[in-house]
């Protein structure tokens, strides 16, 4: 898959089954757009195609707290070997100014040369979100393209979004947040170099520090999985400030894995986060940190089957 920054770099003539939309998370509701627009690609021998918008201008224009499911690397890593382009369009000013005809002549058409346009339900578009499912309609033979709508996907009753995980997940219900998106909350970083403490108590650790503008799930401990080197080791982590032995407001993912002994400063490593055991606190001391990490320790090898 090619990743392309801006629609500008653009440069593939051929006819395109494209989605448009933020794809923050890229959870089961997107994964409905991203499996029909691989079935065109594979129907049609046409082009598949996300375009996905970088919100982060418009975030930062008006001052906003940036809190995002992944970051751009993680979406393309998911989409990988799925699709042939992944377009991060960053939502300019000149870009959110477009009317929704001007959206649908320049980039539906001029841009991507649709032949099919996938979107969900309440896709909207142009100026102040004037352009809609309708909008996409009423153009369709006047610009040449099909229009495909999937219908929303559901969790009893609810909308599967964004918004709605991360609710989710800011609750600590770090299953309930894995299942609606259908793999589990990652973090991915490289492995730098801490205060060696766990090594002297007899837990090695490794510290990621927190990818910006990623939503930050409650502080405390979870149990997990850990990848380095293609391989996935069962473990337990940390997120948080670790406020017993640092006075650092820096938010830090720090994981001890099971069976890994090898030295990892400098890896690139991926948490997948599985399940929120307890919140983050400040101990009275090293012996009394100890005692609980064990305890934590000793819980996750339990949920692992781990003797």
């Amino acid at each position: 898959m090619r990743y392309v920054k801006w629609l500008s770099h653009y440069l593939d003539r051929r006819r395109s089954a494209v989605t448009f939309g933020k794809f923050d998370g890229l959870h089961l509701g997107h994964q409905k757009l991203i499996e029909r627009v691989l079935k065109l690609k594979e129907q049609e021998n046409i082009v598949g195609t996300v375009c996905a918008f970088d919100m982060r201008p418009l975030w930062k224009a008006k001052g906003l707290g940036m809190e995002r499911l992944m970051t751009g690397k993680e979406r393309y890593h998911h989409l990988d070997r799925q699709m042939d382009y992944l377009v991060e369009c960053p939502f300019t000013e000149k870009f959110r100014s477009m009317t929704a005809e001007e959206f649908i002549r320049s980039v539906i058409c001029g841009v991507f040369h649709a032949k099919y346009v996938v979107v969900g339900t309440d896709f909207h578009f142009g100026r102040d979100q004037g352009g809609d499912v309708l909008t996409l309609k009423a153009y369709e033979e006047e610009y040449g393209y099909e229009l495909v709508v999937v219908e929303k996907e559901r969790y009893n009753g609810n909308i599967i979004s964004s918004t709605y995980i991360r609710d989710v997940l800011k609750e600590g219900n770090v299953r309930l947040a894995n299942y609606l998106l259908g793999y589990p909350f990652e973090v991915n970083g490289r492995v730098e170099r801490g205060r060696q403490l766990g090594r002297t108590l007899g837990f090695p650790t490794m510290n990621v520090a927190w990818p910006e503008y990623k939503l930050i799930p409650p502080k405390g401990v979870y149990v997990s999985e850990i990848t380095i080197d293609g391989i996935k080791y069962p473990g337990i982590s940390n997120v948080g400030v670790k406020p017993t032995v640092s006075k650092e407001d820096r938010v830090v993912l720090e994981s001890f894995l099971f069976g890994y002994g090898s030295d990892a400063y400098g890896r690139k490593v991926k948490a997948e986060l599985l399940e929120f055991r307890r919140p983050e606190q400040r101990f009275g001391s090293i012996a009394e940190m100890k005692a609980q990490v064990d305890k934590d320790i000793a819980y996750a090898k339990r949920y692992f089957g781990i003797e």
